[in-house]
This record gives structure tokens, sequence and C-alpha cells, in this order.
């Protein structure tokens, strides 16, 4: 089951655009990083930079509207996040638990929706798409 686990760090969400984390703190992530990989379960990670330097994109009336960050409404947000692949919830919080996160910070797990989660109507409408998702063998050049 792979299962996102979602970094909130408090006080992000009006961050400055090019806030780093220190170090210290860095190098204790990759620490944690490095074990996801060892132990097989990793399938992606990324940091996000503050939403101050982000855009969000509203649907309002049908019509998309452009709204540039910081987001004055915002009491939570991504920092970033781990995709992982584990056997279990239980084993996906078992992993956030172990994560070297700081007083401010929050780690969120949820399940990813799997093609088979969805009913057979949903799975009907989607199938083109999921189709398109199989990784082909041999490369083309």
């Amino acid at each position: 089951m792979r299962f996102m686990m979602l970094m909130i760090p408090k006080g992000y969400e009006s961050a400055a655009p090019g806030t780093m984390p220190d170090a210290a703190a860095v190098a204790a992530m990759m620490e944690y990083n490095r074990a996801l990989q060892e132990a097989g379960v990793l399938v992606t990670l990324d940091g996000l930079h503050p939403p101050s330097a982000g855009a969000r994109v509203h649907f309002r009336g049908g019509k998309p509207q452009v709204v540039d960050g910081p987001f004055a409404e915002a009491k939570e947000v991504l920092g970033g996040y781990w995709m992982i692949d584990v056997a279990s919830r239980d084993a996906a919080i078992a992993w956030a638990m172990r994560c070297p996160a700081g007083d401010n910070e929050i780690i969120e797990v949820r399940q990813v929706q799997a093609f088979e989660d969805f009913p057979s109507d949903v799975q009907a409408v989607a199938a083109d798409f999921a189709e398109m998702q199989k990784p082909t063998t041999g490369a083309s050049t």
C-alpha cells in the first residue's frame, strides 16, 4: 500500500520566498530519508518552497483565477512529502513516528487511492488512464 506522509511545519505559511531549513535539520532528515531508502519503502520525496513563492488557481464561477502567495487564510501548509510503499497503515505511522521532526512540525499520514479501491463504474471511466500509467517494456530511441 502506498502512503503519503505530509510534512506540515507551523509557521511555514508566512515564510519568505527562499526560506530554507538549517544544515543540522537537513542532516537529520537526510539520515531519516536514507533509512526509508535502505528499508526499501521509499518511493519518492520532495521538499516544497514556502507558499509565498506559490500560486493557487481557484475556479469560482467555472473560471480559473490565479492568486499569488502568500495566502492570508492559510493556517496549515505543506512543507514537503514522502511517498512510501508499506504493508499497512500501522507501518506507515511507525515510519512517520521515526521522523526527526521538530516541535512545530506535524506529519499527516494518508493512504493513496489505488485503482482497485474504486467501484466498478468509476474503474470503467478511468480505465483508459490506468492503462496509460502502466510501464512499457523497452525504450525507443
